[in-house]
């Protein structure tokens, strides 16, 4: 293979020569940061549609956005540089190399909770209806931000054959993210990995999801204000549970092998559904 190569074997797919970024008046822009930027975009319009839906004001959504977007990418990078902090403290100047990736959804999503507690504060909104907006601005950045891992060939899981296994070139990926496992498997004479598409794992899974919360909102479903907003959070933790014990770069738990996305995911789901049917229980009595 190319070193800018990927491919499907199973599907019969094979892209030539896919860029890491493009080059604009001699200036390289990364794909990955562009994919950022138009998923954030899109997230914004999708809560400000929903916001409208819900007799809502759109452009409290706008507004929201321009501190919520920042203070959520400072804590998702803030949060991978934590749990990375062996290579990090290695590599200080690589901390501010957004180009390059590593950033955290959770960091990111706690970054969203404390700027929209911030700023319904301030605006003396209902924050709890505010998050049940967001979620779907969320959702549908996840789905779009994750092909940001695709051009960055990044977010992959162990070895597979299955029906949608990726083939990518040893030389374009991180080192660290190739596994003994993974090592094993390299064919003599071959320069690939065979890989689970993990950020298409998770792209799909959170488009299920978002569809879900769609037909749940259309269909009246919702008993109270933070109700989507617990459902996409459990949604997405028992998702991002199961895909993080199949990829290769996990953030763990400091002194541990345990994956912290994992353990999150797992205790954010319990604790979500059990907020979920204790408040349903509470409104019934």
């Amino acid at each position: 293979m190319g070193i800018s190569d990927i491919s499907f074997p199973n599907l019969g797919i094979y892209l030539s020569n896919v860029p890491k970024s493009f080059s604009v008046f001699g200036f390289e822009i990364a794909l990955y940061g562009v994919i950022m930027a138009v998923s954030i975009f899109t997230g914004i319009v999708m809560a400000a549609h929903i916001a409208k839906k819900m007799n809502q004001d759109p452009d409290l959504y706008w507004d929201l956005a321009i501190y919520a977007v920042i203070f959520s990418i400072i804590c998702a990078r803030i949060y991978y540089v934590i749990f990375m902090w062996d290579y990090y403290k290695e590599n200080p100047l690589q901390i501010l190399n957004l180009r390059g990736g590593g950033i955290a959804i959770y960091g990111g999503i706690i970054g969203a909770i404390i700027s929209v507690f911030a700023y319904c504060k301030w605006k003396k909104q209902n924050p709890y209806l505010v998050f049940d907006t967001v979620a779907f601005g969320l959702l549908i950045g996840q789905i779009l931000g994750r092909w940001g891992n695709f051009f960055n060939r990044e977010v992959f899981g162990g070895y597979t054959d299955n029906i949608v296994a990726m083939r990518l070139p040893v030389d374009a990926v991180r080192a660290r993210d190739i596994t003994e496992e993974l090592a094993s498997h390299i064919e003599p004479g071959t320069n690939y990995i065979q890989v689970h598409p993990t950020f298409l794992y998770e792209s799909l899974w959170n488009l299920c999801l978002l569809l879900l919360l769609l037909w749940y909102l259309k269909k009246g479903k919702k008993a109270f204000d933070g109700e989507i907003w617990l459902l996409y959070l459990a949604g997405y933790g028992i998702g991002r549970a199961i895909i993080e014990y199949i990829r290769t770069d996990q953030l763990y738990i400091t002194g541990t092998t345990i994956p912290v996305s994992m353990v999150l995911g797992i205790i954010m789901a319990v604790v979500c559904i059990g907020l979920d049917i204790f408040v349903r229980s509470r409104k019934r009595g």
